[in-house]
């Protein structure tokens, strides 16, 4: 849904928020992505950039309550690609920090970059109910600019 919209739009500069939140194992929400599908989306929206606002990205961390498992990775793969080099998923994590982890938490932390994921995820489009956008406080989104841009339903 978005692509279109930046691609029509052409904005100066892409601001991009990275929350972690979107892990299947974060604790506050139920959504399922994967590390792997974090990765691919962190690639997408950098090609994004470069496609609709001449590279300009300026990218933001964010939400994310698993503070072992996903963000640190998810977040290095996040750099890592905004400098142009994207890693290696199945890259090991760094020795010192799995012990450093393992000491302050008393958890293992994981050992390779990748949950082993495909890395693929799919975006699943919901009818909601006239003048609802289907969340609190966001009412009346059909009636505004969204049509205009065959983004409703």
């Amino acid at each position: 849904m978005v692509p279109p919209l930046l691609r029509r739009f052409r904005p100066q500069i892409l601001v991009s928020q990275h929350g972690c939140d979107s892990h299947r194992d974060d604790p506050l929400t139920n959504l399922e992505l994967t590390i792997d599908a974090q990765r691919v989306a962190h690639a997408a929206i950098h090609r994004l950039a470069h496609e609709c606002a001449d590279g300009r990205w300026l990218l933001t961390g964010g939400g994310g309550e698993e503070h072992v498992h996903v963000v640190p990775r998810s977040w290095t793969h996040l750099l890592f690609e905004a400098a142009g080099r994207p890693l290696d998923p199945g890259a090991a994590t760094p020795r010192l920090w799995r012990e450093y982890v393992s000491e302050v938490t008393s958890q293992a932390a994981p050992d390779t970059m990748t949950e082993g994921a495909s890395g693929e995820f799919r975006f699943v489009r919901r009818r909601l109910q006239p003048g609802r956008s289907g969340r609190p406080g966001h009412h009346g989104h059909q009636e505004g600019r969204l049509p205009l841009h065959g983004l409703m339903p």
